[in-house]
């Protein structure tokens, strides 16, 4: 079965929208999200209503299934930082969804960091045994409905992401007829962008 690396795009188009709460992390089609083993939740406070829990882990192989073509897809640590930085820049630390269908007020991204350390990492202290290269969040809840009907009653279990990511392209390993790597290139975004105008 193959595998592929996903990777975040030079354009606008790709990148992290969403943090959805979710019951049963679960591959769909337009969005990552990691499997239920990979992702659990920890409540540090009932009072500060702040849930803690991994966002993206790294070079984790997460099966994939479109139609009848099954494969792997993984992250690379360098993209998964890149998403981190990227989610904030973009200003989506309050945009999350329920079960990736439901759009909800009320939950922030109030912490964010990349695990650096096996041992010495905010995440050991709350049980959550994770690689070095995680991206990790703690979100606030202020909103008293998810907060009674489905973090107090377990029926959110994990944190899973909402986004597009670019498929990795192998390089030639010779340039393409005369072109060299630099013309190649050149021409490929040429291409790219007579195909993205043809779309619209």
């Amino acid at each position: 079965m193959r595998i592929v690396e996903l990777i975040l795009g030079d354009d606008e188009v790709t990148g992290i929208e969403a943090i959805s709460v979710v019951e049963n992390p679960a591959i769909e089609e337009d969005f990552i999200a990691l499997k239920n083993e990979e992702i659990k939740l920890a409540e540090i406070s009932g009072d500060k209503r702040i849930l803690l829990g991994a966002l993206l882990i790294p070079n984790k192989p997460i099966y994939r299934r479109n139609g009848d073509d099954e494969y792997y897809i993984y992250f690379s640590k360098e993209t998964v930082e890149k998403a981190s930085q990227l989610y904030l820049q973009n200003g989506n630390q309050n945009k999350a969804t329920l079960e990736h269908q439901h759009s909800i007020n009320g939950l922030t991204l109030v912490e964010s960091w990349i695990v650096e350390d096996e041992t010495h990492d905010k995440s050991r202290k709350y049980g959550l045994n994770v690689p070095v290269g995680t991206w990790m969040g703690a979100v606030k809840v202020n909103n008293q409905e998810i907060w009674e009907s489905y973090v107090r009653t377990k029926k959110i279990k994990g944190f899973s992401i909402e986004g597009y990511f670019a498929d990795k392209m192998e390089r030639p390993k010779e340039p393409i007829d005369d072109f060299d790597e630099d013309e190649a290139k050149d021409m490929l975004k040429h291409i790219r962008r007579i195909v993205k105008q043809e779309s619209n």
